[in-house]
């Protein structure tokens, strides 16, 4: 995917739509021919991925490379005459990098324990100006997953473009709730530099204002429609992981345990490698400290159409999703 991107940035034509044709053209056709695989690792393969550093490397390569692409990215519009469909060639193709590497790895990283680790995610985040992704989805989604109160659940026959206006808007808000509460109860004033969110906004506003010294203020536009085509992916998937499941709420102000049928799932092999494992949901959220490497199939977890570029695909045309997908979760409360 880098070097298809590398490609889009340094040539001109069709070339700089190589990453989308990629993306929603080959990958998913391809999908509809490969079988899912829902082979689980031994036990002894889990202990032997878990301490394999490999794993670990990758993301953080990741992360490493994802940097100065955004930086070639900006600077593939200096000095030289593009026609409007080579400029939307090269946005979209950056934009696909925030999606599937920058947010993506971000999140991976984002549950991990290790400063190192959390810092690298918040850098990733940085290239998609989604930042508080790490706050709300850390602290927020996962415990609030197939409930009312979770802005990043779906709900059933919600459309995927009034989802984007709920989410969009409500995880920032919750994320800043979420880092208030937590300076009020450490006994700290909310307007502190040592409140996370603070924090956060400061960071990408200085990475607003060193494009915009760098590079002015017409490639500050490029960068901010790659950054939310990123956040418009990641909210896709967020939509089909989620679509019209529910906990069943067992008091007031209580849910049940989240288990695997609360997530969708999907086996299929080249997204859950294009992904990092992603689409291995439903066990992400039944056990989120689990590395994306040893991620589970579970047989009693709902299983989407096809993988998840299909069906970010599928969800693009809400008569034909809710057809497919109301029919799965009517019978899954058979």
């Amino acid at each position: 995917m880098f070097a298809l991107a590398y490609i889009s940035f340094t040539h001109t034509g069709i070339l700089c739509w190589l990453v989308m044709f990629y993306s929603w053209g080959f990958v998913p056709l391809l999908e509809l021919f490969v079988k899912p695989n829902t082979r689980n690792m031994t036990a002894a393969e889990q202990e032997l991925a878990k301490v394999d550093k490999l794993y670990d490397y990758l993301l953080y390569l990741v992360v490493l490379i994802q940097v100065p692409m955004l930086f070639f990215f900006l600077h593939s519009f200096v000095n030289v005459q593009l026609s409007v469909a080579d400029v939307l060639g090269r946005i979209t193709s950056m934009g696909m990098l925030c999606g599937i590497f920058g947010i993506n790895v971000a999140h991976e990283l984002g549950h991990r324990n290790k400063s190192f680790d959390q810092w690298l995610a918040k850098i990733s985040l940085l290239t998609s100006m989604y930042t508080h992704f790490f706050i709300e989805h850390n602290k927020g989604h996962h415990k609030n997953v197939a409930t009312p109160n979770d802005p990043s659940s779906s709900r059933y026959n919600e459309m995927v473009y009034t989802f984007y206006f709920r989410t969009i808007s409500l995880t920032y808000i919750y994320a800043w709730h979420i880092a208030n509460a937590e300076m009020k109860k450490k006994g700290n004033l909310m307007f502190s530099l040592k409140n996370e969110m603070l924090q956060l906004q400061i960071l990408q506003l200085a990475v607003i204002a060193t494009i915009y010294f760098l590079f002015g203020g017409t490639i500050l536009l490029y960068f901010f429609a790659a950054a939310f085509m990123g956040i418009l992916l990641l909210e896709t998937v967020n939509y089909i992981e989620h679509y019209g499941l529910q906990r069943k709420q067992t008091s007031e102000t209580s849910y049940e345990r989240t288990q695997v049928h609360h997530s969708w799932n999907s086996n299929h092999v080249i997204g859950r490698m294009l992904l990092f494992e992603l689409s291995r949901h439903s066990d992400h959220h039944y056990m989120a400290s689990r590395k994306y490497q040893v991620l589970q199939h579970h047989d009693n977890a709902p299983q989407l159409p096809t993988g998840y570029p299909g069906s970010m695909l599928l969800a693009l045309l809400p008569p034909i999703w809710f057809s497919v997908m109301n029919k799965k979760i009517k019978a899954l409360q058979v």
